[in-house]
């Protein structure tokens, strides 16, 4: 190894004295033995990243070494810092999973293994590399919570050590971290970082609003400083009056989240800092409520600003007592009230199961944690795609919470703005797929309504019951959105599994010189030939239907594989439609092909087939290879939509005289647009109506109706 000195550092003597301060500081409360399975984990990982340069210039093996001193604090475990020290190894460097797993035990390798980034060669766009890195690391984290405390002191200290970056990189850096590893540490009750990563990201995106507000800040401090004292002193008093035993201090915004105040509430930077803020730490519950009267005897409270979340925890098992009171000079003052444990507890959430071994909210945390990831889990289940996944959990890391009951008092945490069909979902996939009605404190509601904080819940289901797509445009949670979307591709995938078979049956048909089937042995053979990329032959069939692959192509290949020799120039046969298939059969909307037209399908990518009158110019302009000959079936059971233009004199009650001629053809009407076609003195105007009829022959007696009366100069179909 060189000297590693380089502008006046030696870095050498820089990581030597940084690793024996590590290791220092994990000794005060690891095993002899532990500490010596770090020296080897810095020993392998410094050997790993040699060459290795940060984009300061700094040696590689600074990054991990500052990640595992600063999991020291959280005290976390001897595996947890062995996998700090390694987290870039796998991806990085020649490193192996079966080395690390021969020198530190399975464990810390599978630990490492949920910390690295999947090879980004596989994904199209780094938007599909991140979501699916991010769904890896969920999966991870949901085994073993170790992999996000580590993955959170990793971007903590990226996020201080940004400058040396480029903008555009340092820009997609913050802004990922605010959307995503900043809730997520606010999720998990890791306060602190949540802090820093928010005004770390802040300063980034925004470095010039950023400076202004530090300065402010600064500036203030020294004028506040009067008015902070009193409140201390008074606060103080009022306690030792009641017996209470209390540490108070004084608490203050981070930058960040009084910039988020000035934009949402349309505040000045005065305004914002006129709120004082204190928190009291006593030792027991009873302690609290106790503080809380003797607070609210000294300042009056201000209505509707108290909130309990000792007895109703936050969804992170954060616990307090939240009130704001009028203090002196009229200033609000926000106070927290709260025990060690749960100050504990807030400040360093699950990580306080390493910090501090005693306490229920330790436990509360933990538990509360592993309920959170485990929605994950199940919403990973149901999301094939990572960059929709990735989408709900960005909704379901907001902060805000609305806490409703269960019709049994049980309470549920949803996000602030969710409804009855989030609640749904929230008891169960199952439950929000056949909910049809909601009552909200006993009356019925609909079920856009948005939930208040200490609503009761109760959804009233049916078997026949399934999604609505509209509900998409409501929905709040994650779990919601996820289950809604879930089931609606899996509508579509056997709509396009059925619409495949089909194809695939006639294109086989068409071909082949004598009958054959598509025999199971026939599809496992082209599966093991073809479906390199797919799970099942099924697949093969839903890509069909949804146009991604031509029936002929397959049939060819199947046929092949049978042992057919085939002929050029093969057509295959008309399929035989309804009209009211769903999905991956469309009737077009630019020609609007009726029972009774001459039609043709067109296989389109993503749509399935499209139905189009032969007449239709989109039709003609199509890939000769992708039309499909198409017939109607004899028996319809459904109304089709048609559009009719028709030029009428502007007369008195001519519209109506129109619309009565539709509706007594047997036709529905679902809606007229007019605009005036006055020309040459005469009062004329045009109406467009959206008709419902049972075919071409229906349409024909709906025209010839119109057609007779005297204030009509014309009508078509358009």
């Amino acid at each position: 190894m060189g000297t590693g000195i380089e502008a006046g550092i030696d870095y050498n003597a820089l990581i030597e004295s940084e690793a024996a301060a590590f290791l220092e500081s994990a000794a005060r409360y690891l095993k002899p033995e532990d500490v010596e399975m770090l020296r080897l984990a810095f020993l392998v990982s410094r050997e790993a990243h040699e060459g290795q340069t940060r984009k300061s210039g700094e040696p590689y093996i600074t990054h991990p070494l500052a990640v595992a001193t600063m999991l020291t604090d959280w005290r976390l475990d001897v595996q947890g810092l062995a996998a700090a020290l390694l987290h870039d190894v796998l991806e990085d460097t020649g490193v192996t999973k079966p080395t690390l797993i021969e020198k530190f035990g399975k464990i810390v390798a599978d630990l490492v293994d949920g910390l690295s980034k999947l090879e980004r060669l596989e994904y199209q766009t780094k938007e599909d590399a991140q979501a699916e890195s991010f769904r890896k690391m969920v999966l991870a984290m949901a085994r073993d919570i170790r992999v996000i405390i580590v993955k959170l002191a990793d971007r903590l200290h990226n996020m201080r050590t940004l400058d040396s970056m480029r903008e555009d990189k340092r820009r997609r850096i913050a802004l990922e971290t605010l959307e995503i590893y900043a809730p997520i540490a606010n999720r998990i009750g890791l306060n602190k970082v949540y802090r820093e990563l928010q005004d770390l990201a802040f300063k980034h995106l925004h470095p010039h609003r950023y400076s202004v507000l530090s300065k402010a800040v600064r500036a203030a401090r020294g004028n506040r400083r009067e008015v902070v004292n009193k409140i201390l002193l008074a606060v103080s008093q009022r306690l030792v009056q009641s017996n209470i035993e209390a540490t108070i201090k004084g608490r203050e915004k981070n930058l960040y989240s009084i910039y988020k105040k000035m934009q949402e509430k349309h505040l000045s930077f005065s305004e914002v800092l006129d709120i004082y803020g204190f928190r009291v730490v006593v030792n027991d519950i009873p302690a609290c409520y106790l503080a809380l009267g003797a607070l609210h005897s000294l300042y009056k409270p201000i209505p509707g600003k108290f909130k309990d979340y000792i007895a109703i925890p936050k969804g992170n098992g954060y616990q307090s007592l939240h009130t704001t009171l009028f203090g002196p000079y009229g200033t609000p003052v926000e106070m927290q009230i709260r025990t060690r444990e749960m100050h504990n507890v807030a400040e360093a959430g699950v990580a306080s199961h390493w910090m501090y071994k005693s306490g229920e909210g330790v436990n509360t945390a933990q538990q509360r944690t592993h309920q959170w990831l485990q929605k994950l889990l199940d919403m990973q289940e149901e999301s094939d795609d990572a960059v929709e996944f990735l989408e709900h959990i960005k909704i379901d890391l907001f902060p805000d919470e609305v806490y409703v009951f269960t019709p049994k008092g049980k309470i549920m945490v949803l996000p602030q703005g969710s409804t009855p069909v989030d609640f749904a979902y929230a008891v169960h996939t199952d439950v929000g797929h056949r909910c049809i009605a909601a009552r909200v404190n006993h009356a019925l509601v609909p079920l856009r309504t948005a939930l208040r904080n200490g609503d009761t819940v109760e959804i009233i289901t049916s078997t026949q019951a399934k999604p609505n797509p509209s509900w998409l445009a409501f929905v709040q949670s994650g779990r919601a959105r996820s289950g809604i979307r879930n089931y609606l591709k899996s509508l579509q995938r056997e709509e396009a599994v059925a619409l495949g078979e089909k194809l695939l049956r006639q294109a086989v048909g068409a071909l082949a010189s004598t009958p054959l089937a598509v025999s199971e042995e026939l599809r496992v053979e082209y599966f093991a030939a073809y479906g390199e990329k797919m799970r099942s032959f099924d697949d093969v069939l839903a890509e069909i239907g949804a146009g991604k692959l031509l029936p002929i192509v397959v049939a060819r290949r199947m046929l092949e594989l049978a042992g057919e020799r085939l002929g050029e120039g093969v057509r295959v046969g008309p399929i035989t439609i309804r009209g009211n298939e769903a999905g991956m059969v469309q009737l077009s909307n630019c020609c609007n092909p009726l029972p009774g037209d001459d039609i043709l399908g067109v296989m389109t990518k993503g749509q399935g087939l499209v139905i189009h009158r032969v007449s239709c110019p989109n039709a003609r302009r199509a890939d000769p290879d992708k039309l499909l000959e198409v017939n109607w079936e004899a028996q319809r059971d459904r109304m089709f939509g048609v559009t009719v233009g028709v030029l009428s004199r502007n007369e008195r009650g001519a519209l109506a005289d129109i619309a009565t001629a539709i509706s007594q053809a047997s036709a529905n009407i679902e809606s007229a647009d007019t605009q005036d076609s006055s020309r040459d003195g005469d009062s004329l105007f045009n109406i467009h109506f959206r008709l419902q009829v049972e075919g071409v022959e229906h349409l024909e007696r709906v025209l010839a109706a119109v057609r007779q009366l005297a204030v009509v100069q014309r009508v078509e179909r358009k």
